[in-house]
């Protein structure tokens, strides 16, 4: 192999590598069977969530995950597979799982989030969670119960 193909291959290598260190999550999805339609709108879609979609051979991903300590990503790797890189751990994976629940097509095999090797059945749990602040806004919730629950205490035997 000549050595402009195999610096080309590594650059690659070098640009998956940081892409999936610098993103909270990387899922790994087949997209055997969608029209070219259907991944112009999942590619807006993801775009819009601030997430991107790619597709790369199987085994420059599995050289990128290597080369980050995260070898046993390249297990789910195998067939037509598409990345999709997603800063929010869970905006991602709702778009996917959304778009997976419409398009019999698109089958969630897995992925890393947050550093951890996960299968496609734990990223459709991740969808189903609020997102951040939907999260913060229950945080804050749970905080400020115990105050209201005391000022109306106090408003009630007030007016007695």
């Amino acid at each position: 192999m000549n050595q402009e193909k195999l610096k080309a291959k590594q650059e690659v290598v070098n640009t998956l590598a940081k892409a999936i260190s610098e993103h909270n999550a990387t899922i790994v999805v087949e997209y055997r069977g969608l029209t070219v339609a259907d991944i112009h709108a999942l590619r807006k879609t993801l775009r819009e969530n601030d997430a991107t979609i790619g597709v790369y051979k199987n085994s420059l991903v599995a050289r990128a995950a290597a080369q980050i300590g995260k070898g046993e990503l390249s297990e789910i790797l195998g067939g037509p597979n598409a990345i999709i890189f997603s800063k929010d751990v869970i905006a991602g994976p709702k778009v996917l799982a959304k778009f997976a629940k419409n398009n019999e097509h698109l089958i969630l095999k897995g992925g890393l989030v947050e550093g951890q090797v996960v299968n496609g059945d734990k990223i459709k749990a991740l969808a189903y969670l609020p997102g951040r602040e939907g999260l913060i806004s229950m945080f804050l919730s749970c905080l400020q119960a115990p105050v209201r629950n005391f000022a109306c205490a106090v408003k009630a035997v007030a007016e007695k």
